[in-house]
């Protein structure tokens, strides 16, 4: 077990927190209102609601992940990876499954004033969006144990996050909206890959069947490789079928960043070589969405 030394409580939530992992539900967000500014129906307090309930899903979702990893014995003393609260002993079980609750029950509370903007359909997204959060890792069928967790993702943190951030900002979901989504859906899911590539041997040990187990090293090789390309398509297309401003191609500078994590998802021997790969993908993700949302909004 991990032993850590002065760390205050307000730290060890913050550890829990993963900050570092808040680009994807940043990064789709800010896609869907710059959509919303392209088509003419910006709304700022919106905008800025479903930029906060976003956050609180994604930390309610690492909460999850924290404690049920745990209970069910994914988290190991074998795994690599940044550290777990609570297997590392720093947090105690329950307390890390109440902060889950609370941090979740906020997002709905959130929820609420989005309900109110914008009618039934942020009930069933914000509801399903809050049930798949704990259901991810937790429940009778945890979807990350059943090689459902990419799907999980794609879903989530990309079409909902970028349809959801629209509509609560024009009521509609125009064409478009799913094409930013799936861009924003292919770049979170490419974190995910990079993390279960890294977790195979362990993961295989305890159980869990993560899609990157199903598909072997090689084929969540060739998984990566394609959301990255999806990435890299989807700003064209917009551009070409659906007018959007040449500004939005600024998304495709992502590419040249690319190149390192890739180099290590192909080529690595050692899955410690994959924790800088992590970081790495996770800023082409916040790098991409700011840069797609600031030329739709701008260009």
């Amino acid at each position: 077990m991990v032993e850590l030394i002065d760390i205050s409580p307000v730290q060890a939530w913050i550890l829990a927190a993963r900050p570092k992992t808040l680009t994807a539900a940043l990064a789709p967000v800010v896609a869907g209102t710059g959509l919303a500014a392209f088509h003419g129906v910006f709304a700022p307090l919106p905008a800025l609601a479903a930029l906060i309930g976003a956050v609180f899903i994604q930390i309610g979702t690492n909460f999850a992940n924290d404690y049920y990893d745990f209970v069910r014995g994914g988290d190991t003393d074998a795994r690599v990876g940044p550290i777990r609260v609570t297997q590392a002993g720093i947090l105690p079980p329950a307390t890390v499954k109440r902060g889950m609750y609370a941090v979740l029950g906020a997002a709905l509370f959130v929820g609420v004033y989005l309900v109110w903007v914008a009618g039934w359909p942020i009930v069933w997204i914000g509801l399903s969006s809050v049930a798949c959060a704990v259901f991810y890792t937790g429940g009778p069928f945890p979807l990350a144990y059943h090689g459902l967790g990419d799907v999980f993702v794609f879903v989530f943190f990309g079409l909902v996050a970028v349809s959801g951030t629209f509509f609560v900002q024009g009521l509609y979901w125009p064409p478009d909206v799913w094409i930013a989504g799936a861009a924003l859906g292919t770049l979170n899911t490419a974190i995910l890959v990079v993390n279960n590539l890294r977790d195979i041997d362990t993961d295989t040990v305890a159980g869990k069947r993560t899609l990157a187990v199903r598909l072997g090293a090689t084929g969540t090789k060739i998984e990566y490789v394609l959301m990255l390309l999806v990435a890299v398509v989807a700003p064209v297309i917009g551009w070409r079928v659906y007018e959007w401003p040449v500004a939005t191609l600024a998304a495709l500078l992502v590419a040249p960043l690319a190149v390192a994590p890739l180099k290590k998802v192909l080529g690595f021997a050692d899955p410690r070589e994959l924790l800088p790969a992590l970081g790495e993908t996770a800023r082409i993700v916040a790098i991409y969405g700011v840069l797609l949302g600031a030329g739709l909004a701008f260009g």
